[in-house]
């Protein structure tokens, strides 16, 4: 498949990794159609449409004689009104229909590092729910499991911040469990590759940064020269605010995906794909988040 005749759907165009790809894809003149539920700024040469109906025949019209379709809607916090099983696996269905409705042969899926059959927690579940749907979809796919992504908007960085501009830091627990995140900029480039060779074909890839840093050390390196304090508290009472409030700056799953300790070899990831990826400060330094 060549990249300068490849015709790509971006579904969750305006969200944060939706926004970084869009970017990338047309600094390199891509053909890009992104859908999403609000509003965006789009760029000169891509189309835009806003909907939430992927059934609507007015919308699939529009989507004919795409070859990829990249599906990046999904949520790490439910609401009454925002469920996981909602969002995460009805929507992916709901895709899945669409393409297959209007032809387009690949789906390329964001799913989370830690994703089992046996992870019972509810977003580990829902997103293991939305593989299994992509998987005997008979579609060609390339599933990612993604460790935290980086960049100036993500929601870890953007919890980081709120913390510091309050002049403290609260570290769940004893901070010593392990993340492996990776700079946006690499996923936008691992993305591209992904739709445009076959060696990606039913595939699922943990998509994971160089470089294993435990939180307590990421969020020193996050903070550096800034002055602000840094507290532990106890992983219980970090859950317990969780649960009281529906805005604690730790939500019950970002807790629980901490906690999880989830990393990789990422030795597939490596085997596959040409893109050197980023270390930790590099892409904090990148993204002016140090």
């Amino acid at each position: 498949m060549s990249s300068t005749s490849t015709r790509i759907v971006v579904v969750g165009a305006n969200g944060f990794v939706g926004k970084n790809l869009r970017n990338f894809l047309s600094e390199n003149k891509l053909d890009v159609l992104g859908i999403s539920r609000k509003n965006f700024r789009k760029h000169p040469s891509e189309i835009k449409i806003i909907s939430t109906n992927f059934s609507d025949p007015k919308l699939q019209s529009k989507l004919k004689n795409y070859d990829a379709l990249i599906h990046l809607i999904g949520i790490g916090r439910q609401t009454p009104k925002s469920t996981f099983k909602e969002i995460n696996l009805n929507l992916t269905k709901d895709v899945i229909k669409m393409c297959k409705n209007v032809g387009i042969k690949k789906i390329i899926f964001i799913s989370g590092l830690g994703v089992s059959k046996n992870n019972t927690s509810d977003y580990f579940a829902s997103k293991y729910k939305a593989e299994q749907e992509i998987i005997n979809s008979e579609l060609d796919y390339t599933i990612f499991r993604a460790s935290y992504i980086i960049g100036k908007t993500d929601h870890l960085t953007k919890a980081l911040s709120k913390q510091i501009k309050s002049g403290l830091i609260v570290i769940p627990g004893s901070g010593k469990y392990r993340l492996q995140p990776i700079f946006v900029a690499d996923v936008a480039k691992i993305i591209l590759e992904a739709v445009l060779e076959k060696k990606f074909s039913k595939k699922i890839l943990d998509l994971v940064g160089p470089q294993k840093i435990n939180f307590e050390d990421f969020v020193k390196l996050f903070v550096q020269n800034t002055g602000v304090k840094i507290e532990k508290i106890s992983i219980e009472d970090a859950y317990d605010e969780a649960k009281r409030n529906a805005k604690a700056v730790y939500g019950l799953e970002s807790l629980n995906i901490l906690a999880g300790d989830y990393t990789s070899d990422g030795k597939q990831l490596q085997k596959l794909s040409n893109v050197k990826l980023t270390t930790v400060r590099d892409f904090l330094q990148a993204s002016s988040l140090s």
